[in-house]
Order: structure tokens, then C-alpha cells, then sequence
């Protein structure tokens, strides 16, 4: 059932809407006419609270993209609220502004498909699919659960508080999937962010998490936390997460990956998309995209404007799918 935000980010989106009208008069630096140059500094919206996985994206992506071009300066600024809502709704309002980019996710697509929400993906500018980043179930070290198999046998009969990052993202669909697999029901307890979803777990307020394995290694190193399986179509090939089980090993067929991306507002003119694109292009030869990949454990599959489109196209027909009922 959708959940009603809608006037919540009423009053967002129509600052927002004023706020772009005045942007992008003055922030026009060749539109339609010619090629397209930001002449102030550029904002890389986060639309989840710091400390988590899109938060990570967002400001690795911000300074991969003042190393490949010097003149550019990216700020970046968290809108956190309504699992993603707010901030999506917020850069709706953006429309024309080129100046404006956002570290984008699955919830881009789940959040329309779920939530009383005035955006889909068509509204946006899809620039660079640059990631897949797999989650892991986890547990606290003193857990009884030991594997995803231990869990879901327990949900079948018992309670089972599984916290996820967003109640729209990839944690919410890879435990639906597993209920669908299993006829396990998880009762859900839904975070801002991977950092809130920790806490909470080391707190011992939830049982197990849904978390991406660049939020949670090093609470896996230390010990005070244990991965039960990796929703991956494959073992890592990662030092570090090579010996977690996927939870097809453990027979639960259920594997999906989280996207990470840039997108840039609606309404762009060819030039001001193109440029964007080319940009990121430069991003993924930085060392800091390749420090991005390696430090948060993704997989290095991008897809760049059009087949970018394709992509949120085809992965928005398999998340209707899943979720949209």
C-alpha cells in the first residue's frame, strides 16, 4: 500500500520549482544554443543522510569529478527524509537547472512504484550508471543466526526485526524476494541511512540488517558483526568477502544488485547532457573512481546516457514486478 508523503513534499517541490526558475537563468552557460559550461560551482545532491552507501557515492563521485576536470567544484549536500523522497522531490523542482547532479539509487525506481510520490525516472536525466553494489544480510557477532538459511527458518514461525536503509531500497526488495522464495515474513524496522542502520543493529534494537558491504567492513573486521550470505549472483572476489556464502548457496534464490549513478535534472538541453556525460566518462579513468570501486567492494559495471536509460528501463520493469503490488 502506498504511503501517503505527498504533502509532506508539497511545500519541497514547490521551493524547489522557484529555486530552479532562478537557477537556471542564471546559471545558463550555452543550453540549446551552443556548448554547455557551468559557470558556478555544481551541487551533488545525496538524497539519504550522511554515513550510509549513497552518501559514500555521492561524495567519492563529487571528488572523482573535480580530479578529472580542475575547474570544476562540486559541493555536495544531503536531503535526507521520506527513505529518499525528499530529496528526489526536492531535485524535481530542479528542472532546466544543468548546475545540479544527484548520486542516484534504486530508489529512484522503487520510490514511485511504492510511495504517493509526483516523480518517476523519466523525469530525470540519466548521465552515468557507474556501479552495482550487492548487499549482505548481517547479523551482531553474539547473533544465534548464522547463516540467511538460519534466519528465514525462523521467520517462517517466529518474529524476526530486520532493519533496512530506506523503506522503498534495495534492502526492502532483496527481503521481499526472500519471502516470496521462502514464505518467510520479516517484521521491518526502515533507517535513513546504512550508518543509522548499524547502530541500530549493534544496539541491538533490530536482529539482522540488510547493509552493502562498503557500510558494514569494518564492523566485519573487528568482529562485532557477522555476514549470514551475500545477495550476489557470486562469491566476492574481494580478500575480504570471499568466504560469505551467497544465498543461492545456501538455497535461497534471490540475488539483485543496487545501482549507483548520476543523474542530472529534467529539461536539459542536448549540449548540457552531453556535456555531463562526457564528464563522468573521465570520471571512471580517475584513480578516485578506482578507489570508490575497491574501498566499498562494487562491481564496475557502468552504462553511460542512453544505455543508461535502458537500464533503469528494463530494472523498473523487474522492480514492478517484485514490489508493485
Amino acid at each position: 500500500m502506498k504511503r501517503r508523503i505527498s504533502s509532506i513534499l508539497a511545500a519541497t517541490t514547490a521551493l524547489a520549482l522557484l529555486s530552479a526558475c532562478s537557477g537556471a537563468d542564471a546559471g545558463d552557460g550555452g543550453g540549446s544554443d551552443g556548448d554547455f559550461t557551468p559557470r558556478g560551482d555544481i551541487s551533488m545532491l545525496v538524497p539519504f543522510a550522511a554515513g550510509g552507501g549513497s552518501d559514500l557515492a555521492g561524495r567519492a563521485l563529487a571528488g572523482a569529478l573535480e580530479a578529472a576536470n580542475g575547474d570544476l567544484n562540486v559541493n555536495v549536500e544531503n536531503r535526507d527524509g521520506g527513505s529518499g523522497a525528499v530529496g528526489y522531490s526536492y531535485f524535481l523542482g530542479q528542472n532546466g537547472n544543468a548546475e545540479n547532479l544527484l548520486a542516484t539509487e534504486t530508489a529512484l525506481l522503487a520510490l514511485p512504484i511504492t510511495e504517493d510520490v509526483e516523480f518517476t525516472y523519466k523525469d530525470f536525466t540519466p548521465i552515468m550508471k557507474v556501479a552495482d553494489d550487492f548487499t549482505l544480510m548481517v547479523a551482531r557477532a553474539d547473533s544465534p543466526y548464522n547463516s540467511c538459511t538460519d534466519v528465514v527458518d525462523a521467520a517462517k514461525s517466529d518474529r524476526v526485526i530486520a532493519g533496512i536503509s530506506g523503506a522503498t531500497g534495495l534492502d526492502n526488495v532483496v527481503l521481499t524476494l526472500t519471502e516470496d522464495e521462502t514464505g518467510a515474513e520479516f517484521d521491518r524496522v526502515s533507517f535513513e541511512s546504512g550508518g543509522e542502520l548499524t547502530a541500530a543493529l549493534l544496539g541491538k534494537q533490530i536482529e539482522i540488517a540488510s547493509l552493502n558491504p562498503g557500510e558494514v567492513v569494518g564492523q566485519l573486521e573487528s568482529g562485532d558483526i557477522k555476514a549470514l550470505c551475500a545477495f550476489s549472483e557470486e562469491r566476492y572476489d574481494y580478500p575480504e568477502l570471499a568466504d560469505i556464502e551467497t544465498a543461492k548457496e545456501q538455497g535461497i534464490d534471490v540475488a539483485l544488485a543496487q545501482f549507483r549513478g548520476v543523474i542530472a535534472p529534467g529539461g536539459l538541453s542536448d549540449s548540457e547532457r552531453d556535456y555531463w556525460v562526457q564528464q563522468m566518462e573521465d570520471v571512471l579513468e580517475t584513480d578516485e573512481y578506482d578507489k570508490y570501486i575497491k574501498d566499498n567492494f562494487l562491481q564496475p559495471n557502468t552504462a553511460a546516457g542512453e544505455d543508461f536509460t535502458a537500464y533503469l528501463e528494463k530494472n523498473n520493469q523487474v522492480l514492478e514486478e517484485v514490489i508493485g503490488q
